[in-house]
Order: structure tokens, then sequence, then C-alpha cells
């Protein structure tokens, strides 16, 4: 089930916190910043990640900080591997598949709750009408709650309806 919700996402108890980023991100801005600030040891995790295995756009990151906080990268936006080069443009394509990656790990890890942002509805981001069927269609079934942040409130912490 999947409610709409407004506030900050994280301050959610969900078991996994979803957000869209590019292969290679530097996580300079939104949400993936604040990611940044609180768990660096992610960041560090992530970019060793991109530098040895160079994901694609479309697939996933999937990361657990010692204290049990679970973080999943959503490859949505096209590379930055080159030097000194900036992450592209997300794209539908690369949603679709990145959330088809999410489904898969949900379903497999027995994951018990998702929060996610607005995915790739960001700078320079891909349209919320387009972008909010394929959440529709990937998570909407499965048997969790899924809490999916679409008004951001700095500093409150919404009310996450329990299933």
């Amino acid at each position: 089930m999947i409610y709409e919700l407004s506030g900050d996402i994280l301050y959610s108890s969900a078991k996994v916190i979803v957000q869209g980023v590019a292969p290679n991100d530097d996580f300079h801005l939104g949400l993936a910043l604040q990611l940044r600030e609180r768990m660096p040891l992610m960041y560090k995790d992530f970019r060793h990640y991109c530098q040895t295995k160079h994901p694609k756009s479309g697939s996933l990151h999937d990361w657990m900080s010692p204290d049990g906080r679970h973080i999943v990268n959503l490859f949505t936006r096209d590379a930055a591997y080159d030097h000194g080069s900036k992450p592209g443009h997300a794209s539908l394509s690369h949603v679709n598949h990145a959330l088809h990656a999410l489904r898969a790990l949900v379903q497999k890890e027995r994951v018990a709750s998702l929060a996610l942002p607005r995915l790739a509805c960001g700078i320079n981001g891909l349209d919320w009408v387009d972008v909010n069927p394929l959440i529709q269609h990937h998570l909407a079934d499965l048997p969790i709650p899924v809490y999916l942040y679409t008004n951001y409130k700095k500093g409150v912490k919404a009310c996450e309806p329990a299933k």
C-alpha cells in the first residue's frame, strides 16, 4: 500500500530510505547532500562501489549502516564517469528499470517498509505526472507500507500509517 505524505523523509521510520542518483554522483544537492552529510560512510562506500563496479543507470546500490539504517540508491540518471563530468539527466527508462530492481530487492530481502521521495523530479528532472505511474506500477501491490514523500517539509515528521 502506498501512502502519500508531506514531511521530511529523513525522519521516516521506514526500514529502507530510497533516493534517486546517478552512477558516480557527487551528492551535492537535495536529499543526496543531506544523506552525505549525515552518513559519510554511505557516501564513501557508494563512491567505492561506483569506481570499482561501474554500475549502469537503471540499477541500484544497496547500503546498510553499522547501526542498521538501510539506504537504497536508485540509478535514475545518466552516469558521470568522465573526469570532471557532471551527472546527466534522469530518464523514465532508468526510473522504470531501477524501480523494477527495487521491487526485486524488497521481495528478496523481505523489506518491511519503504520511504521514497518524488524520484527523479528534482532540479532538471522529470515530470511527476510521468514518474508517479511508474512508482504505482512497481510498488503499489507490495504487501508492505510504502511511504511516498510527495511534499517536502524540512524538519517535519510525517504521520506514517502502519500496515
